[in-house]
């Protein structure tokens, strides 16, 4: 059995081990972050540590699916789902546009790439945590709005994966292969703007 398929043991440590990875990972990033480093800010031995996470992709990838979890849960109890679709829309696709471009979400994506050919079990859990998560909730933003006659979506997990994958334009890959670091809010807007205006014209009933 491979790391990644080891399962988490959770225990009376597990969420001081999960808040100091969360720190150490934001700060220092994956490559960064060292195991040391963050059982001492978690104020847990290495051992302590190992014992529920015996790699460190294995820690990464659950921190990232509860960070994940919890900007959704954040992002869905602001929603109006009475408010005009075209300005909630805006507002999702501002939400995950800024998440592409976030530190956080660049380094998800990276250590993905990175690690999924070695240890398919993480590029499942990150897939479940990101893209699976995004169509969920998507999903269910989308369905009132059908039900009212707003839209017309006869495929939902299609839409919702293409209003995703619009929400990464050419800013998510210029800051990924590192050309800007630093994006313009009037850029952020072009995409956010052009990604609602270009699923209504497919969707819009």
């Amino acid at each position: 059995m491979t790391a990644m398929a080891a399962e988490i043991k959770k225990g009376r440590k597990f969420d001081q081990v999960l808040d100091g990875a969360r720190e150490v990972f934001m700060r220092d990033g994956f490559e960064g972050a060292s195991v040391d480093e963050i059982a001492r800010v978690a104020g847990v031995s290495k051992a302590t540590l190992y014992s529920y996470f015996p790699d460190k992709r294995l820690l990464f990838s659950e921190v990232a699916r509860i960070e994940c979890n919890r900007q959704a849960e954040e992002a869905m109890a602001e929603f109006d789902l009475s408010d005009p679709v075209d300005s909630v829309l805006h507002e999702v696709a501002d939400r995950i546009v800024r998440f592409f471009l976030s530190d956080f979400g660049q380094q998800v994506y990276r250590i993905c790439v990175a690690e999924s050919y070695r240890f398919p079990e993480l590029g499942q859990r990150f897939y479940a945590s990101g893209p699976a998560l995004v169509r969920e909730r998507l999903s269910a933003i989308l369905q009132p709005y059908i039900d009212r006659g707003e839209l017309k979506i006869e495929d939902m997990d299609l839409a919702a994966d293409q209003f995703g994958q619009l929400c990464k334009s050419d800013l998510f890959v210029r800051r990924l292969c590192g050309i800007s670091k630093e994006t313009s809010e009037a850029d952020i807007e072009r995409v956010v703007t052009g990604v609602v205006e270009m699923f209504l014209a497919r969707y819009g009933a």
